[in-house]
């Protein structure tokens, strides 16, 4: 049997993943929400010695608890930072890696340094400055509010009980956890990929392509053949507005269904 790992973006913990969890438990597979350090019910445990390899570790020890032969590695946000520095840890326990409304992670970048490289709008990168800059006591960015939440992302179709629930309960983030720059062995370079647009947040199979074309070398792994693409009618958050739609289509990845694009 495989097993399905959700890990949360930002400010969020396993809690994020609970209808998804029970639907595909509904399906016979087995499902793990993970909660990192700092976020969900152990904020507690946080401290400015948090960053992204103390994520990734969460994510190995995890794994390595799993007693299923395969892990699917389900990511949301820049929870794909940790999940993908976890399967170049762990590669011959990973199947699959599906990134839900992420960034693609690079070797060499944090998810602050990414925003700054790739991000095509000012107002967003100065957006991300300002509350690394604002982190309380040095070291933790506060959680949003719910007009944060509304501004930074889409929420289509999240219902406003969902809504509350998601401003209550995240956590401040360790700014570690953005900074720290990612780093890999290559070791997880051959690993399955799907990707799952959010077309609300004005992302689909159409923007891959269009940096596909570009020609930047660092986009031309998209057109392999273990690369797959699905999307999503919804906002930023489908595990809250299609928690069905969603445990659909990551059954679906990891059967290895999914549009390939080419170059």
């Amino acid at each position: 049997m495989t097993a399905y790992v959700l890990v949360a973006g930002g400010h969020m913990g396993g809690w994020l993943w609970q209808d998804v969890v029970e639907r595909l438990r509904e399906r016979g597979a087995e499902a793990h929400a993970a909660t990192l350090t700092g976020m969900g019910d152990r904020r507690h445990l946080a401290g400015p010695e948090t960053d992204l390899e103390t994520h990734i570790e969460d994510l190995v020890q995890l794994i390595d608890h799993v007693d299923a032969p395969e892990v699917v590695l389900v990511a949301h946000c820049h929870g794909s930072f940790p999940a993908l520095g976890a399967a170049d840890r762990r590669p011959e326990r990973v199947s699959r890696i599906v990134y839900v409304s992420a960034p693609l992670p690079m070797d060499g970048y944090s998810v602050h340094g990414l925003v700054n490289a790739f991000e095509p709008d000012p107002a967003v990168r100065d957006g991300w400055r300002r509350r690394a800059e604002q982190a309380e006591d040095g070291w933790r960015i506060p959680p949003p509010s719910l007009d944060d939440a509304q501004a930074r992302s889409s929420v289509a179709g999240v219902p406003a009980d969902a809504l509350a629930r998601l401003v209550r309960l995240a956590a401040p983030q360790p700014l570690g956890t953005l900074t720290q720059p990612l780093r890999l062995s290559g070791a997880a370079a051959g690993l399955p990929m799907s990707g799952v647009f959010c077309t609300g947040t004005g992302t689909s199979i159409a923007t891959v392509e269009s940096l596909v074309r570009s020609g930047d070398p660092r986009f031309q792994v998209l057109t392999e053949p273990h690369v797959a693409f699905f999307e999503l009618d919804t906002g930023h958050w489908p595990m809250l507005s299609v928690p069905d739609g969603l445990a659909e289509v990551l059954l679906r990845a990891a059967a290895g269904e999914g549009q390939r694009v080419t170059a």
